[in-house]
């Protein structure tokens, strides 16, 4: 077990199924303000509410697909992988190198305590690792922890660039600037 930054703690605007204003996507525990206890949320309270909305959203899914197997459904439609031309990786290190770099980032720079200017670097250099990761991405093997870290830094750049817009403290992050 690691110590976890709550990037977007109480940030992501639901209604009382886990609905967000994007089709299809939910948002529980605390990622969401759902309003039933506040932005800033004792932890007893936030994993309740993540259980009760977690029972909610699922009950929501269910009915919006008349209880059918959704995914059965859409990946029926996507083709089979072709790795023609790739090669197995011989530079795996930029994988794990790139993953403890971004966890780096993330925790100094948008952690709960920001500014814009410590913003504005984490940008800078995200976009630097996920020019790293494309490149990657595209000149070896597709491997499961390759997928992850292209996950991973995605979410950090959302997550940066919907910190530096935001101009007020919501939840438990604060931008000092």
């Amino acid at each position: 077990v690691v110590p976890a930054a709550h990037y977007m703690c109480g940030g992501v605007a639901t209604g009382i199924y886990g609905r967000t204003n994007i089709s299809r996507l939910y948002a529980i525990g605390e990622t969401a303000c759902t309003g039933l206890h506040g932005a800033n949320r004792l932890a007893s309270n936030s994993l309740l509410e993540g259980l009760v909305y977690a029972h909610q959203a699922a009950a929501d899914i269910l009915t919006e697909t008349d209880g059918k197997d959704f995914v059965s459904r859409v990946s029926a439609d996507i083709p089979q992988w072709d790795d023609t031309g790739t090669i197995d990786s011989d530079e795996a290190i930029v994988i794990s190198h790139n993953w403890n770099e971004i966890r780096m980032l993330m925790w100094n720079y948008v952690g709960i305590v920001r500014s814009d200017k410590r913003l504005a670097r984490a940008a800078r250099r995200i976009k630097i690792i996920g020019d790293e990761i494309r490149e990657y991405y595209w000149n070896f093997k597709v491997t499961p922890d390759l997928i992850e870290l292209r996950n991973i830094a995605l979410l950090a750049e959302l997550i940066i660039r919907c910190a530096s817009h935001r101009k007020e403290s919501r939840g438990s992050p604060y931008n000092l600037s």
